[in-house]
């Protein structure tokens, strides 16, 4: 109705038009209107009307006038999709319906708004957008109060309240609120960087952060302390520079650098890194990205050792260190074939070997044995120690 108004003022301005050619002209526009109107507007007018509604939905209990109506009513419930759109084979159940889709592809917005020009496929996204306009808000959210002009803005506000996350990576399976959200983090998978700083050439993933880049060669300081005034170029530059005022710690990824106030925040960020849960320490700042890192960091806070040596008595918070110790108990662990001489571990035995001949490793059909021996090169055992004991003292060991 809007568009024919404008036509016709424009029209007005040029000729005179006889009264009955505009009722002429009028006649198609209004059959249009009635053919937008919904099935259920005008069940209830013909029901105001006094004409009764027969044809009732045996699912729902909604009754419908005309059989017709009915019939494509129920194909909410069968979830019957009869209409097709030729072009990308999305399929339908009402035939409106595809034809609104099939905008899509013809780029066609029929309805344009007087105030300042912007075009929308579909009435109902105008009519939602005259209400910037008017500064009129008619969605407002139960929970909070907090009004929208867009319906679909409330619905995505909604989500924070009840936590949902419909849109899912289908690479990592990480979930967000909203599907912009999901699109900007499928960059990280596919690495591509498509937005090019003209400047300079540097690439980056997110529009953002060419917009933080761009900051740079234009001298722009955009992110202002509010403590101090000072400004600055980046987000991040302002984050490390508000540690100077609070004594509360910040907390830092270990991936990328980034500093964060609080350590949820970081608790969500490293989930990028990782692509799923993270798991942190409860009583340090300490996060690791498995479960199984963070109960062996955890042991650090314990004052229990319940690893203890048979031998000795002694006990050791780690079992790895037990083994380590319980070779000291051992005989033979880690043998010199040319001296006899035995040692807790093959690394100090690997010295022992080192001080005269050329070293091998032994060829053994046993996997299990690592025991390391030399092959003398003329030089007795004893020559061998002895060279050995010079080298300590030349190294001040001795």
């Amino acid at each position: 109705m809007t568009a024919f108004h404008s036509h016709y003022d424009s029209g007005s301005q040029n000729k005179v038009t006889p009264q009955r050619s505009q009722d002429h002209e009028a006649q198609p526009q209004q059959r249009n209107k009635s053919k937008r109107k919904t099935s259920e507007q005008r069940v209830q007018q013909q029901s105001q009307a006094g004409v009764k509604a027969k044809h009732t939905c045996d699912q729902c209990g909604k009754a419908f006038t005309r059989k017709s109506n009915l019939t494509v009513h129920q194909r909410i419930h069968s979830g019957e999709k009869t209409f097709i759109c030729d072009e990308c084979g999305k399929a339908f159940a009402r035939k409106d319906t595809l034809k609104r889709h099939q905008l899509v592809h013809s780029g066609e917005k029929p309805h344009t708004c007087d105030e300042c020009g912007k075009t929308f496929r579909e009435s109902g996204h105008l009519r939602e957008h005259l209400l910037i306009h008017r500064g009129i808000k008619a969605h407002r959210c139960e929970q909070c109060g907090k009004a929208f002009t867009h319906r679909s803005h409330l619905m995505k506000h909604q989500r924070i309240h009840s936590g949902s996350k419909p849109f899912n990576c289908d690479q990592c399976g990480k979930a967000f609120n909203h599907s912009s959200t999901l699109i900007s983090h499928k960059v990280i998978h596919t690495g591509v960087k498509k937005f090019e700083c003209d400047e300079c050439g540097k690439s980056f993933s997110r529009s953002g952060y060419l917009r933080d880049h761009v900051l740079i060669h234009r001298g722009t300081k955009a992110h202002r302390c509010e403590q101090c005034g000072k400004t600055f170029t980046q987000r991040s530059h302002l984050t490390r520079h508000m540690q100077t005022h609070s004594r509360t710690e910040l907390y830092r990824c270990d991936h990328c650098g980034k500093i964060y106030k609080q350590k949820q925040t970081l608790i969500h960020h490293l989930r990028s890194h990782t692509g799923h849960e993270v798991c942190p320490c409860d009583q340090c700042d300490k996060v690791f990205t498995t479960y199984q890192k963070l109960k062996r960091h955890q042991i650090s806070h314990s004052s229990e050792k319940p690893h203890k040596c048979d031998t000795c008595g002694k006990s050791y918070k780690r079992k790895s260190d037990l083994n380590l110790h319980q070779r000291v108990h051992e005989k033979n662990v880690f043998r010199c074939d040319e001296c006899g001489k035995t040692f807790s571990t093959s690394s100090v035995l690997h010295s022992h070997l080192c001080v005269d001949g050329d070293m091998e490793q032994e060829s053994s059909s046993d996997p299990s044995d690592t025991r390391m021996v030399t092959t003398p090169s003329g030089s007795s055992l004893e020559n061998g120690h002895q060279q050995f004991r010079k080298l300590l003292i030349f190294e001040g060991v001795v």
